[in-house]
């Protein structure tokens, strides 16, 4: 039987946690990008494995750690993957175990369907193709079995009643912007507790219901946001550009996100 994409995603999602794990285990070495940000042999290990999966989709592929195809190619996709095949390296070298594995279908310039899998946890976030639904699920080995789907609980956003906002910020990132916005909810009558997390964690937990908001006043990339946006667009949330409060679209010209809020 044929797989379809969620399961592909999935499983490459899985073993590129568990070739990130066997990594993760021994005194690896760090290098530093063009940009400054750092790259670990786990980031290469996972993409490798990543790439040999959805390749096999015939839909074309945008990767961190791929080599960037011109926009007059891309502009011409019905339909791309959008991968970090290791979200947070920065987590991932502090050994805090805040770092995922994002794989995103991106369909007219929205993100259809996302998973997310956290390594070290062995837990998997993920979204049904058109944003129908919102899942997650703790696994026991880095194994994929067709019965993950069926056995995945619905996630959703939690309501914003009186009281406590939660508001979940990077622990790599935290800048006056978001200072100023938090002041502001807090104005708005609210007390503001922060919930610090990394990588697309921020996200996941929007769309599970344990924070409210999630600001992103500081660079991301689409490869960090795609799967993200899905997940917590089929629990019920919001992913907008700050400045035109409209959703955040993909596999635009510049691939450098603007500040956006989820909420």
């Amino acid at each position: 039987m044929k797989k379809s994409l969620l399961d592909i995603a999935i499983e490459a999602s899985i073993l590129a946690g568990k070739a990130i794990m066997e990594i993760y285990e021994t005194d690896f070495n760090v290098e530093i990008k063009d940009d400054n940000s750092p790259l670990t042999q786990a980031d290469k290990a996972a993409n490798s494995v990543i790439n040999r999966f959805l390749v096999e989709t015939n839909i074309p592929i945008i990767s961190e750690e791929n080599e960037q195809i011109p926009y007059s190619e891309r502009k011409n996709w019905e339909s791309c993957w959008i991968v970090d095949p290791l979200d947070g390296t920065k987590e991932f070298v502090k050994r805090n175990g805040e770092f995922t594995v994002n794989i995103a279908l991106i369909t007219k310039g929205k993100p259809v369907m996302g998973v997310i899998y956290v390594p070290v946890t062995k837990t998997l976030y993920f979204s049904k193709m058109n944003n129908e639904g919102a899942y997650k699920i703790g696994l026991d080995t880095h194994k994929f079995a067709e019965s993950i789907v069926d056995n995945a609980t619905v996630i959703k956003k939690a309501n914003r009643n009186e009281g406590i906002i939660k508001l979940v910020g990077s622990r790599s990132h935290m800048n006056d912007e978001t200072t100023e916005y938090m002041e502001t909810l807090r104005k708005e009558g609210g007390e503001v507790e922060i919930i610090a997390a990394g990588s697309s964690l921020k996200f996941c937990l929007v769309a599970e219901g344990k924070a409210h908001v999630y600001p992103r006043f500081a660079p991301t990339m689409e490869w960090d946001t795609a799967a993200g946006q899905s997940i917590c667009e089929a629990a019920g949330s919001k992913v907008v550009v700050k400045e035109t409060m409209e959703p955040l679209t993909y596999n635009r010209e510049n691939l450098l996100n603007p500040h956006f809020l989820v909420s």
